[in-house]
């Protein structure tokens, strides 16, 4: 998948705004130098006043030059004068004249003022709108954002796009980055977009833009998962962030059957165990036949459950168990207490239940009685009344004992008879014809 994606209209940036109210004015101690610096700084600011941006960088180029620690504002209004050259010319090679001078006055900025914690996010903006296109110069709009996040730790919001555009095109374009490289930047963008909003930040059109992006590399498949960041995994089975990372992909990307994602499931939910990863994992036991490895887990689950809801799921998920270990009893009471907890269960609860009824003619025939060996069709066939099974219901009736057989026990239509075996059901007899 490509996509196009434009990121500058959308990015809501503050740059630091036009100022000549600075303090610490240190005018050339030369008399004839500052009558020309005084007429230097008021030409520039007349001519930036009026938009006249080529004309402007004239006397403050002469500035520059001659009176360079003038005061922070030849910096801050620089910037805005070198952008506005750029946008009165068409010809690229002095475009680019004039957008690395404002690297240059960035540079001079921090050499002069040591503040670079104020603007380090202009400049790497600076970088993105005017590199993004040159894979020459990608590297280094990249260290500005990398030089952001080291000295504050973070970078606004509304920069992330751009930074992960950055990012893209420097793997795409350069090799720069090798896959799951790009995808610790991705989480780590994300981890600061996902506070960003818990502090009440709408973020909605940069996570847009950051997943449109990772989309358009076409970077990542289950084949990756696997195969990628699922060896990783296996070489450093305790990486919790490459298991979040494992995890959280295999999700999105639908890749939950494979051997990564289970991997990953097990660090995590032995680490910081939640109902959902300790029942996730012990179905993805089940699916493998692991009944045994699933047990524990599910009973982990039962104590992290916060409602019957969820409860209800567990007994019904500990009852296919037990009824697959072959452990019928133990089955019947967790589909019961399954049934209870949630009626919206029942139905597959009672299904349960009369399956195993079903299955259990070799457990309970003794063959002295064949009404006695039959009645536990009956109770299967009531456990699927139950239910709303009609297929089951049908099935088990057409194994119900016949009326010559009930007349030739002594038996009648409506009599009371205990199935005995491990159901011990009383049931009301009846015939399938």
């Amino acid at each position: 998948m490509k996509a196009k994606i434009t990121l500058l209209g959308l990015l809501s940036f503050a740059i630091l705004g036009v100022t000549q109210a600075q303090d610490n004015w240190k005018w050339p101690e030369d008399p004839q130098m500052e009558a020309r610096a005084r007429e230097y700084n008021a030409a520039y600011t007349d001519y930036m006043k009026a938009e006249q941006f080529i004309a402007a960088t004239k006397p403050l180029h002469w500035l520059y030059q001659n009176a360079p620690n003038l005061n922070e504002s030849l910096y801050i209004n620089g910037v805005k004068i070198y952008e506005g050259a750029a946008e009165e010319v068409d010809d690229k090679t002095k475009q680019r004249v004039y957008h690395d001078s404002i690297f240059s006055i960035y540079e001079k900025r921090e050499e002069l003022y040591e503040n670079q914690e104020k603007w380090i996010e202009n400049k790497a903006y600076y970088g993105y709108k005017f590199y993004k296109d040159d894979k020459t110069k990608l590297a280094e709009a990249l260290e500005n954002y990398n030089k952001a996040f080291e000295i504050h730790g973070t970078i606004s919001p509304n920069q992330t796009a751009a930074y992960f555009d950055l990012v893209r095109r420097h793997f795409l374009l350069n090799k720069g980055y090798q896959p799951e490289e790009v995808l610790e930047i991705h989480t780590k963008i994300n981890d600061l977009l996902d506070k960003a909003e818990e502090s009440g930040q709408d973020v909605s059109t940069p996570k847009s833009n950051v997943e449109a992006l990772l989309v358009a590399m076409e970077l990542i498949d289950c084949d990756f998962i696997e195969n990628t960041l699922g060896t990783k995994l296996r070489e450093d089975p305790t990486n919790m962030k490459m298991a979040q990372q494992v995890f959280q992909y295999s999700l999105k990307y639908k890749c939950t059957s494979s051997p990564a994602f289970l991997s990953a499931l097990e660090i995590i939910d032995n680490e910081d165990p939640t109902f959902s990863t300790s029942q996730v994992r012990a179905i993805r036991y089940m699916q493998n036949k692991e009944y045994e490895k699933a047990q524990p887990i599910l009973e982990k689950a039962l104590t992290l459950a916060k409602d019957d809801a969820q409860k209800s799921e567990v007994h019904l998920d500990l009852a296919k168990v037990h009824a697959n270990l072959g452990r019928k009893g133990a089955a019947r009471t967790a589909a019961r207490t399954a049934a209870e907890l949630n009626s919206e269960n029942a139905g597959t609860a009672w299904s349960l239940i009369g399956g195993l009824y079903m299955s259990s003619t070799n457990d309970c025939r003794q063959g002295q009685s064949r009404v006695k060996d039959y009645s536990i069709y009956i109770a299967a066939y009531d456990a699927f009344r139950r239910a709303g099974d009609n297929s089951g219901m049908s099935n088990a009736r057409s194994r119900f004992p016949s009326k010559e057989e009930l007349f030739t026990e002594g038996y009648q239509v409506g009599d009371t008879l205990n199935t005995g075996c491990w159901i011990a059901e009383n049931v009301t007899l009846a015939t399938r014809d």
